[in-house]
């Protein structure tokens, strides 16, 4: 079963993609390595990080690595690559400062899907073993979301089934932001998995409604992306009343929540950010957590945020407080 190699915490590679900011290659390289020595064996990619410098920084430590080491690897397709020579390779485009000459476009068609699988491969060296549809939905695609859907649906899925069914990679299914769209791609497919980024977390559990439950009935395995929310569930407690959320500012609201959920951990004796980890994991169709590492040290970070003994008490009152759902499965519970 694919989900006994997949660690509970996966390695999320768009930071070594130099998202938001340059990374260097033996920084990238080490903050890979330690994961590996520290028994995380998830590592998820994409082609739109860094335009391909993730999956290559990704693929040539894995080279270095035995290939009957138990190392799950997956990817997205929905965007190629396309090339632009006369880009400025020193500022920020589509959010990475990359040395790589190209740009993201959505195309879900089978053709795009299946460019897109075989240069990941290429540029990997490695099988693939999860492969995801890269954010389909209204929140991303606006007006247009209908017409990338019956894309999708038509051409796009078929090229992902056809993987599948001949074996090529192990697992299918959507790596999004929104858990409406999953319910809609779920209504008329079969899907193994999803990789869901920041919408189960401690700031929000709309999918314990419908969503989870679905996964749970349809045995589709779910990733918990984006657990600190851009990051103010892993902020500085030093510094209370800064934060991203959501991929921009935080809002005043989500900052009050915040302070309040750090309260409650502060008086456990928790680190905010090892609660954030730990919390998606108890629910029963989640099989891994993956954090955004970009360093050796955020690595270390994570390990220990991952095993820090959190006491049922600091669950309980989050939920008595009504900081948490009474219906969210807590490590506690589990």
């Amino acid at each position: 079963m694919l989900a006994t190699h997949i660690s509970g915490l996966g390695f999320g590679t768009g930071v070594i993609g130099n998202l938001y900011r340059e990374i260097p290659d033996t920084e990238a390289a080490a903050a890979v390595r330690l994961a590996l020595d520290q028994g995380v064996t998830y590592f998820d990619t994409a082609p739109h990080y860094g335009f391909g410098l993730s999956e290559k920084r990704l693929g040539r430590v894995l080279g270095d690595q035995d290939r009957a080491q138990p190392i799950v690897i997956s990817t997205k397709v929905g965007r190629v690559l396309v090339a632009t020579p006369a880009a400025d390779l020193r500022t920020a485009r589509q959010g990475f400062i990359s040395p790589e000459p190209y740009e993201s476009t959505f195309d879900y068609s089978y053709d795009g899907v299946m460019r897109s699988f075989e240069e990941s491969c290429r540029r990997l060296g490695r099988e693939i073993d999860i492969l995801y549809a890269h954010d389909l939905g209204r929140r991303t695609h606006g007006d247009l979301h209908s017409e990338q859907m019956q894309l999708f649906l038509s051409e796009g899925y078929r090229a992902m089934r056809s993987l599948r069914d001949q074996r090529v990679v192990r697992a299918i299914g959507l790596g999004v932001n929104e858990w409406q769209v999953c319910e809609e791609v779920l209504a008329s497919v079969d899907l193994d998995i999803v990789l869901l980024a920041g919408r189960y977390t401690l700031l929000e559990q709309e999918p314990l409604e419908t969503f989870l439950p679905m996964c749970v009935r349809r045995g589709v395995s779910v990733v918990v992306g984006g657990p600190y929310n851009s990051g103010i569930l892993a902020r500085d407690p030093r510094a209370p009343h800064v934060g991203h959320y959501d991929y921009g500012r935080a809002p005043a609201s989500i900052v009050a929540r915040v302070d309040s959920i750090q309260a409650v951990c502060d008086r456990h004796g928790v680190p905010l950010a090892a609660a954030a980890l730990q919390f998606p994991l108890a629910h029963p169709a989640v099989v891994s957590v993956i954090a955004g590492l970009g360093s050796a040290a955020e690595v270390s970070a994570a390990i220990h945020g991952m095993s820090f003994p959190i006491p049922a008490g600091c669950w309980q009152e989050l939920q008595h407080l009504r900081l948490l759902r009474a219906d969210a499965p807590t490590p506690a519970a589990a």
